[in-house]
Order: C-alpha cells, then sequence, then structure tokens
C-alpha cells in the first residue's frame, strides 16, 4: 500500500453515499453544540453511514470525523478525516455551498482526498504524486502572481473564547487585502474554499484555523494541482497546523506579508 491509491475508489463511495443522503433528505433539526456553531440531523445521518461504511471496507484505519470523534484502532499512522456536511450554516439555510470532505492521512499529511458537492454536482479527488482531478479532469491552481488580479476567500470568523481578539486579526486582514486584492469572497465552507484555489476559480483562500476533517482532503487537491498550503508562521501545512493557507506560489510573499502585518 505505498501510496494507497487503491483505497480511492472506496473514499469515492464514501462519499457518494453521503452525497445521496444530503440531496434526499431536507434538515429537519438544527442543534447547537456551541458559540454559533450547529449540527443537523443530516449531519449526523450522513456521518454515521460514512462511517459505517469506511469502518466495514477499511476496518483497520482510524476514523475522526467532526460530530463523532476518533474512532478505530488504527492509531494515528493512518486515519479518516470526515467533514460529513462542511458548511453546516449554508445547508441549513439552503444555500448550496457546502461539502462532503473526506481525507486519508498519513501521521498528519493526506495521500488521499475525496470532496463533493452535492448541490452543485461536481466531485474531486486527488492521491499524493498522482494529481488533482474535478471529475476526470485534471485541475491546476492558477499561475496568478499580481495581488491585484488575485479573487481571495477568507475563512469564517472566529467563536468561542479569544473570538475578539482573533478577530480583530481577521478584520485588519480584510481591511488591508481588500484594498489591494481585486475580489475578497467569504463562501463559509473550508472544503469548497480550498477545491476552488485547486482549480484556480480562487487564487487563495486563508483559513485562521485548522480542523483535520476541514481541511485535509483540500489540502492535498492543492498541492497536486501546484498550489501551496501553510500554516501561518510560512511553513508547510500539516494535521497539526494553526491555519490553512493555500495560494498560487506566485503570491506567497504578498500574502503572507499582509497577514504578518495584520497580526501584529
Amino acid at each position: 500500500m505505498a501510496d494507497h491509491l487503491e483505497l480511492l475508489p472506496i473514499a469515492r463511495e464514501a462519499v457518494a453515499t453521503a452525497h445521496r443522503i444530503i440531496q434526499a433528505r431536507a434538515p429537519r433539526s438544527v442543534v447547537a453544540k456551541g458559540d454559533r456553531d450547529m449540527v443537523t440531523d443530516v449531519d449526523l445521518a450522513v456521518e454515521d453511514a460514512v462511517r459505517g461504511f469506511l469502518s466495514r471496507e477499511t476496518p483497520e484505519i482510524a476514523i475522526l470525523g467532526e460530530e463523532r470523534g476518533r474512532t478505530g484502532s488504527g492509531g494515528d499512522a493512518l486515519w479518516w478525516a470526515l467533514d460529513p456536511v462542511d458548511g453546516t450554516a449554508n445547508f441549513a439555510r439552503g444555500i448550496p455551498l457546502c461539502a462532503v470532505s473526506l481525507a486519508l492521512v498519513k501521521g498528519e499529511n493526506s495521500v488521499l482526498a475525496a470532496i463533493d458537492l452535492p448541490f452543485l454536482g461536481v466531485d474531486y479527488t486527488a492521491a499524493a504524486g498522482h494529481g488533482a482531478y474535478m471529475g476526470d479532469a485534471r485541475i491546476r491552481a492558477s499561475e496568478t502572481r499580481d495581488l491585484s488580479e488575485a479573487m481571495i476567500s477568507i475563512g469564517d470568523f472566529a467563536v468561542g473564547p479569544d473570538a475578539e481578539a482573533k478577530n480583530r486579526v481577521r478584520m485588519t486582514l480584510l481591511a488591508r487585502l481588500g484594498g489591494q486584492a481585486q475580489r475578497i469572497r467569504m463562501i463559509g465552507t473550508a472544503a469548497i474554499d480550498l477545491a476552488w484555489v485547486a482549480q484556480g476559480k480562487l487564487d487563495a483562500t486563508i483559513i485562521l484555523a485548522n480542523q483535520p476533517w476541514d481541511t485535509m482532503a483540500g489540502v492535498l487537491l492543492v498541492r497536486e494541482a501546484g498550489g501551496l498550503v501553510l500554516d501561518q508562521d510560512d511553513t508547510p501545512h500539516t494535521a497539526t497546523s494553526a491555519a490553512t493557507i493555500a495560494l498560487s506560489p506566485a503570491l506567497r510573499t504578498p500574502i503572507m506579508t499582509a497577514l504578518r502585518h495584520a497580526q501584529q
């Protein structure tokens, strides 16, 4: 199992299972699980179904999911990272920008990725060393070099403890980039942010948080598409990073410089 490519059909079927559930039922209940954070009955149904499938197909691999936590005895050597509905707030409001995100992670870096956008009819996959794809078409990150031509998305604002201090950085960054970039967007789902950087629809995304279920699939897509993914200190992104910053390589200096200024 040198590159784990043989597990890609399992990852694709797992997110296809999720796709079918999400399209078949609207959320009937929305429950708060934290400060301005929520879960729907569909999130739970999807995670349970995908966990069941993965447990049957790959019982030796542990699973980390957003809603049910970590299960399995596989340890940290190889593990699935699952977000059953990334963009729950959008989904609960009937906004079609949400995704199913599944990555196979080896240690702290992804080796497989599958992302499905159930309401946009698009799916993305990647395997380490084998490129990134939308459906069967190879995708590439943008080669935008000038910040004035860049379309940049920003991750959601912080909630919970220390949110005010964290959001001061976001507001400063928004003001700085908003005066320089072509456009700034806030999409509300890290999986789509990262998939669209991989596809070249966005030139960068700056997510000043990092949860493996949100980011690990999209991180591999971006890297296999020729983009960079960094932590907030400009080091390569891993599962334990504090932030997820994906971009066209030529935009590394201006974007990381803007972030450093915002953090001062």
